[in-house]
């Protein structure tokens, strides 16, 4: 797998999962939130959306930009706290139903491909 191709992997995770949440804010609050988290307000919804609205900014950045070995090694470093995000919201506040647990499995395909597009983005280098 090359470097780019890695980096659009990452993309399309963005892309996808961002569009859902800014495209479809109250079916993400129906089907990846608990019960007690579910709150339909605008409110709500409008955040959804806006945590959709970044993650696709920062998808189409990825497919425009072009990433070294560093930045697929900073992206996986910076990625590490995400599972903790996800543990906790799952395991110990019960926030994130299993649906809601796409994000960890976006993660992890996500780190997975970071470090695949390190290892190409340094053997393109040399």
């Amino acid at each position: 797998m090359s470097a780019r191709t890695a980096q659009f992997l990452i993309a399309a995770v963005f892309l996808i999962l961002g569009g859902w949440c800014l495209f479809a804010p109250a079916s993400v609050i129906d089907l990846a939130f608990t019960e007690p988290y579910r709150g339909t307000s605008f409110i709500n919804r409008f955040t959804i959306a806006c945590f959709g609205s970044q993650a696709v900014l920062f998808g189409l950045m990825a497919l425009v930009t072009s990433w070294s070995a560093r930045s697929f090694a900073v992206f996986a470093v910076l990625l590490l706290p995400f599972f903790g995000f996800n543990y906790w919201f799952h395991y110990e506040v019960p926030v994130l139903t299993s649906i809601g647990m796409l994000d960890f499995a976006g993660n992890v395909t996500m780190l997975v491909l970071a470090i695949l597009g390190w290892r190409a983005a340094r053997a393109e280098a040399a």
